[in-house]
């Protein structure tokens, strides 16, 4: 490359510089950055440093100059402070639909939104062993094919597929066709908020989809679905089994409010009944996830209306005991 044209990518390799190499614990004096773009084949007095630095700072870099002996030039605010690169890396490394190849590649892009002597102290951080990953790479591209076809306003193709004992896909039997409206991240899972012809308002799993094509047809409409709130199914599901959604009145503990609230949000109105309990009314899918849920308060919590519901309820209670006639 000619000198000429070095000089041309003076201005970048001091943003790459001051991006890369410095923080304020590592600092750049000007002598550092004269023989950082010698390197690079471009010679420079101070003084056109100087001149360089106010352009970069008038063009937005936060470059700080600290004087005394430890001092130098450092590029202060970024983007992304190091907190924040740290709970990101955090979330990909706990996201399970990630696998690990793709994991990694996605906290190198992270580090690269800090100095290099910060990257350092993400990748010490780095505890991928022992934690469950994704197997599937294509998860990945499914989230994305299926906000495409949200956005493109199209029904969409898939395959659909359970796991055996022995840890092989099977595919269920022919294709799904279904109108996508929204994604929900739950129980580390991303799923697919759709209707199909098969289930009406459903959902499916994300990582179980295979083959995902955009048909090009107009998405599925009606009342149902024109009136969906995606948070508010998301609160009804637990675990994202599927089953009827009912309105189920709870009669809880005063502990217990924080509970309720986290699960089903603020807008639930909790009704004192005593000095120690409050009763609530919400919709929930009537399924063993929502009868796991509730069972871990024990004695606590109790459902209280429809009686069908709880006589459900005390049926999968009793099954589960069933299971320790021995002990």
């Amino acid at each position: 490359m000619a000198r000429s044209e070095n000089q041309k990518l003076k201005l970048l390799y001091l943003t790459e510089m001051f991006a890369e190499q410095t923080d304020e614990d590592h600092p750049f004096k000007m002598q550092d950055i004269v023989d950082y773009l010698a390197r690079r084949d471009v010679k420079v007095e101070r003084k056109t440093v100087y001149d360089d630095i106010e352009c970069l700072r008038e063009h937005g870099l936060d470059i700080v100059l600290r004087r005394g002996a430890d001092g130098g030039y450092f590029l202060g605010a970024r983007d992304f402070e190091l907190s924040e690169l740290k709970l990101l890396v955090d979330a990909v490394l706990s996201s399970k639909f990630l696998t690990t190849k793709k994991s990694l590649e996605l906290i190198g892009k992270l580090e690269k939104l800090t100095s290099r002597h910060n990257a350092g102290s993400l990748h010490h951080n780095l505890v991928v062993s022992g934690r469950v990953k994704s197997m599937e790479e294509s998860i990945y591209y499914n989230v994305d094919a299926l906000h495409e076809a949200i956005a493109h306003n199209s029904q969409v193709t898939f395959r659909y597929f359970e796991w055996s004992v022995s840890g092989k896909q099977v595919l269920r039997e022919g294709e799904y066709t279904a109108s996508p409206y929204a994604m929900i991240w739950d129980d580390e899972n991303y799923y697919l908020v759709a209707h199909s012809e098969r289930h009406g308002l459903t959902h499916y799993r994300v990582d179980k989809m295979l083959h995902i094509r955009e048909t090009g047809e107009p998405r599925y409409r009606d009342n149902e679905t024109d009136a969906l709130d995606v948070s508010a199914y998301g609160k009804t599901v637990f675990s994202m089994f599927g089953g009827e959604s009912r309105s189920v009145k709870m009669r809880f503990t005063n502990d217990l409010a924080g509970v309720v609230i986290d699960r089903f949000g603020r807008d639930v109105m909790l009704i004192p009944d005593g000095d120690e309990h409050f009763t609530f009314t919400t919709k929930v899918t009537v399924a063993k996830p929502f009868f796991g849920w509730i069972s871990q308060f024990g004695d606590r919590a109790v459902i209280q209306f429809p009686p069908d519901v709880a006589k459900q309820y005390k049926k999968h209670l009793q099954q589960t005991l069933a299971q320790y006639k021995s002990v």
